[in-house]
């Protein structure tokens, strides 16, 4: 028996200027040389901001990141996986691609006179902008987030945070030692199957690029992103490994998340950029409290805690320190002293952060009661 003959699908047309019918998939196509309307970052930034010099910044920033994605593509081949044998202001072992991003970005932004102070995880000073090449922008950036999984092949990334100068003359490390609340900018570029730049200019949403190769720009594809409305997937994402650790409030947390019939999933790549991202499109909690080896966290305040905090925030989110420094903070609210300070990190959708934030609430109240009755007896 014969099969019957396949249908052709339908599929819907247009006409182009020169009266060639198109399918959607044709027009939409960005490979097809009829398109003409490209939704570059560069007239997004121009047409939300009117500020040049921003437009300059971030068409800095977008060609470092494209420059890194290409070493990221290509580590194999150029040989850039392993150690590079020092380490960064942190202690931790630089690997080559960490040395290589870094200087990839401080050349872009050096060279784009449009920054007066760069702050890098891989460098232990502050950068000050020679006064001839000064611009009135400050960016704090960690070249590559999670290095540690660079020679498996797992997805690293880009953050950065971008402060206007407040402070009349050459810049210097108080133009950047502010509270979040002051970014002006905060972003992060992730490189995996596809190198994506997702970005929130203060006051006007977070949104999403996605890097098209055959044309070398970063194309706007989401708009205004938010958070799942309801919480999303029940997902937690922590290194568990180091819960022993922890403070009660954030056992009993994770201990709420796992119990129940329908307990959360735990996805957890180690790469904060990566996770984050995970947890901005489908939900849940991101976690990397403070322990009892790492009492002020580990995560930095400036190039990563601040710019994931003004996205999720943005985004619908909450993001808290938890237990940090005696009491319990919004993040943005910090003021760090220091370039390189540290802090835990507690952020994702209301349903879940407030879950956490309930934990501190009742150990706070516990606490109270247990001093009240402490002095009562006079023990």
């Amino acid at each position: 028996i014969k099969p019957p003959p396949l249908r052709p699908l339908a599929v819907p047309q247009c006409r182009s200027r020169q009266g060639i019918i198109m399918t959607d998939a044709i027009r939409d196509n960005a490979d097809d040389v009829d398109t003409v309307n490209y939704k570059t970052l560069s007239r997004f930034v121009m047409a939300n901001t009117a500020d040049q010099e921003l437009a300059i910044l971030m068409g800095a920033l977008a060609l470092a990141c494209k420059a890194t994605a290409r070493a990221c593509r290509k580590a194999g081949i150029a040989n850039l996986f392993g150690l590079a044998g020092d380490q960064n202001s942190s202690g931790d072992d630089q690997k080559k691609l960490d040395v290589l991003s870094n200087d990839i970005f401080i050349n872009a932004l050096l060279n784009c006179h449009a920054c007066a102070v760069l702050v890098s995880e891989e460098n232990d000073e502050p950068i000050i902008v020679p006064p001839e090449m000064q611009g009135k922008y400050c960016v704090a950036f960690d070249p590559l987030d999670g290095s540690s999984n660079i020679d498996c092949n797992v997805s690293t990334g880009t953050i950065f945070g971008v402060y206007e100068k407040t402070i009349p003359g050459p810049g210097t490390t108080d133009d950047i030692l502010r509270k979040g609340q002051d970014l002006v900018v905060a972003g992060y570029c992730m490189y995996g199957a596809a190198t994506e730049l997702v970005i929130c200019f203060a006051g006007r949403g977070v949104h999403r690029f996605a890097l098209d190769p055959s044309i070398g720009e970063f194309i706007h594809t989401d708009a205004n992103v938010k958070l799942p409305a309801d919480g999303g997937k029940k997902i937690y994402s922590c290194n568990e490994g180091n819960s022993s650790l922890w403070d009660e409030p954030c056992k009993q947390s994770l201990a709420h998340f796992k119990a129940g019939d329908k307990p959360y999933a735990q996805r957890y790549v180690g790469s904060m950029v990566s996770d984050v991202h995970r947890t901005l499109l489908y939900g849940g909690i991101f976690m990397y409290p403070a322990d009892k080896k790492s009492k002020n966290g580990k995560l930095r305040v400036l190039y990563e805690g601040f710019p994931m905090a003004m996205i999720t925030e943005a985004a619908g989110g909450i993001a808290s320190t938890g237990m940090f420094k005696g009491k319990v903070h919004r993040m943005m609210d910090l003021e760090p002293k220091d370039i390189h300070e540290r802090c835990p990190v507690i952020l994702g959708c209301p349903r879940d952060v407030n879950i956490v934030l309930d934990y501190y609430k009742k150990a706070e109240q516990a606490g109270a009661y247990q001093a009240a009755a402490a002095a009562a007896t006079g023990n």
